[in-house]
């Protein structure tokens, strides 16, 4: 059933004949007739009764009463398919893992709906290795992640280093010391994420390499953006990146470090073929882009 022919109908019933119909919508009386014929053809059913005026069927004022619905839903799927090809309108999938799920897309977000604000956004959080599972499945367009392994379908664009600081009670002596090497923590008890985390890694790391082995047990965190409040606690101490403990939580100091290293590699995570990605979502990555290109963001 063509919209054109319901239009015609519509505007019959409207105008109360075919002729000012005719008028109306620019057509000629034959071509306005010949509509209304096709139109009950392909219905089956005969929608108006002809004489010296026009009266609508039973099943003529049944489509009467739904045609309106109809139209009204036909031009907005024609605006929503406009501003989804314009790139202004869409559901964006985002992926993310801690802490910039919770510490950075929300600002990025923010930004990108103020600019685009039917754009519809959908954000998932994961592990850097199940966001990558996830991307190879399509079930999201963009992953804002620690760099993974490299992988020939996934191609990823870094934003920056993430940057450590440690986080201490606050009536830890720690707490008040000025200067502070990685050797003045060996006889802490630790607060670690996981081990396939790309933070306990690089901590790790630099744990081996300026003290070697801790002489006290510790604990492990599931999720980094939870380890203050461990901290908060007296649990332990940590060291975790400035963007999940910052500001710091009441009873809670950070403190700088000498001799840390630098943290892993934040990025954008996407399919190489961005012929595959909407529009909307490579709106999205470049707001992104845009907003890390400047060193004050962090």
């Amino acid at each position: 059933m063509e919209i054109r022919l319901i239009k015609t109908f519509q505007t019959i019933v409207k105008l109360g004949n075919f002729q000012r119909a005719a008028a109306a919508l620019q057509y000629s009386q034959p071509t306005i007739t010949s509509q209304i014929k096709k139109l009950e053809e392909e219905l089956g059913v005969k929608l108006f009764e002809r004489g010296k005026t026009i009266t609508l069927t039973t099943a003529g004022r049944l489509l009467h009463e739904r045609a309106d619905s109809l139209l009204r839903e036909y031009d907005d799927l024609n605006v929503a398919l406009y501003d989804f090809i314009q790139g202004d309108a869409g559901l964006v999938r985002i992926g993310a893992s801690e802490p910039s799920a919770s510490n950075r897309v929300p600002d990025i977000l923010a930004s990108f709906t103020r600019k685009k604000p039917k754009a519809q956004t959908k954000v998932t959080i994961g592990t850097t290795r199940e966001l990558v599972n996830m991307l190879l499945e399509d079930q999201i367009d963009l992953a804002l992640c620690n760099q993974p392994e490299p992988h020939l379908e996934l191609e990823f664009h870094p934003l920056l280093h993430e940057t450590f600081k440690l986080i201490v009670p606050a009536d830890h002596p720690l707490a008040a010391r000025e200067h502070i090497r990685l050797k003045d923590l060996q006889d802490e008890v630790f607060l670690f994420t996981p081990g396939s985390c790309a933070f306990r890694i690089r901590i790790e790391e630099m744990i081996t390499k300026h003290i070697g082995k801790l002489r006290q047990s510790s604990i492990e965190v599931a999720g980094i953006t939870a380890i203050k409040y461990y901290v908060q606690s007296r649990l332990g101490i940590a060291l975790a990146p400035v963007v999940a403990v910052s500001p710091p939580i009441p009873g809670t100091v950070l403190r700088e470090v000498a001799d840390l290293m630098e943290g892993p590699s934040l990025g954008l995570l996407t399919r190489r073929n961005h012929a595959t990605m909407s529009k909307i979502s490579l709106s999205l990555l470049d707001e992104i882009r845009q907003m890390y290109a400047s060193p004050s963001v962090s």
